[in-house]
Formats: C-alpha cells, structure tokens, sequence
C-alpha cells in the first residue's frame, strides 16, 4: 500500500495573508491548505521512491494534462537530479495526454482523452477523485500491452464516490473539497497559485 501524507477533513488550513496570492484570487479563496514547500518535499519524496522502485526500468513518463503538468514536471526534475546522484538511475522518454472528466466543478461520467502517441509505464496525475477517469485511462494502456503500469498522483480524495482505486504512488490524500491551485483549476483559473488551496463558494 502507498505511503501518503493524509490531510485531515477537519484541517484549518492557513490564512491566505501568510502566503503570495495573487490579489485577482483572493477574493475567491478561503485557506491555504497545503503550502508550496510541503508539496515540493512529498514531490521529492515520490520521486526518490520511485526512483527505489524503477531503477534500471526504462520508463514512458505519461503526464495527464491539463492539471497534472505542473505536479509532473517537479517530479521529473526531481528525478533527473537523482539520476545523477544517486547509486539507481531511471532512463526515461516523456509524453502527454489529456484526459477530460470535469465540467466546472463537477466530475462528469464521461472522458475523453486526447493524445499520447506512446502510451506505456508510468502515469502521472494531478489528483485521483473517484478514480473512475483513472481505470478509464489504465483500461485504454493495457491495449498497449506495456510490460507495467505505474500510477502516482499528488492528490487522493477520500470520497464516498469513490471506485476503491488507489494509485500506486501518493503524496496527499485530502478531504472531499474542492481545491484548486498548483495546476488544479476551475474553469481553467487559479492553475497559476504555487499552492493547493480551499475553494470558497
């Protein structure tokens, strides 16, 4: 079972004035739920595990875009520096695909997913909610016949919606909020905020 930082349902979360926010979204945020530089260490984190765990496998590194690109891109550089100091090293191609499951806030029951000319070993996702686009996605690469499929994702909610699908690599598991920053939007805002933070209705 992944290992993972859990964010309780009661957390408080920081005042918005402790951090950098762009005055457009203030108005628009209630807390800080996790700060920049905590994601940044359980970034480097996942990536020395897997590091541990693939060294010696040459990897496709899938990013699922548009939310999973600025988790995806930290994890990679966190990767490339351990290649070049540590004892394991990974060789690894990059590639992208988009998967859209959400119409503003809301998970739809359908997804589409767009590119990705080589579709093979690791997937990389922003977060995983009831983790239905997730299956979806694993059931379109085993048609590729990769050798295996490894998932990680910065965030994991803990909602009754869920399928039961854990991915095999997380950094948070969070409470079932609606968060946005550090890529995760809503209607394509707030991808811009360096952390992961409450949305206020």
């Amino acid at each position: 079972m992944a290992s993972y930082l859990q964010i309780a349902d009661d957390e408080k979360g920081h005042d918005l004035d402790l951090f950098c926010v762009p005055r457009h979204y203030e108005s628009d945020l209630d807390k800080v739920i996790i700060p920049h530089g905590l994601i940044m260490d359980r970034t480097e984190r996942l990536a020395r595990d897997i590091i541990q765990d693939m060294g010696g496998h040459h990897i496709v590194a899938l990013c699922v875009l548009k939310g999973g690109y600025k988790f995806f891109a930290d994890l990679l550089d966190y990767i490339k520096v351990l290649n070049h100091n540590s004892d394991k090293s990974v060789p690894l191609t990059v590639d992208f695909i988009r998967v859209k499951s959400y119409c503003n806030d809301k998970s739809t029951n359908s997804v589409r997913v767009i590119g990705g000319d080589e579709l093979s070993n690791l997937a990389g996702k922003d977060i995983v909610e009831t983790g239905r686009t997730m299956q979806t996605l694993l059931s379109l690469l085993s048609e590729c016949n990769p050798k295996m499929v490894k998932v990680v994702s910065l965030l994991v909610k803990r909602t009754p919606r869920s399928s039961g699908y854990r991915p095999d690599y997380i950094g948070f598991e969070v409470p079932d909020a609606f968060l946005v920053g550090y890529a995760l939007d809503y209607n394509e805002y707030f991808r811009d905020l360096s952390v992961s933070d409450d949305r206020c209705w």
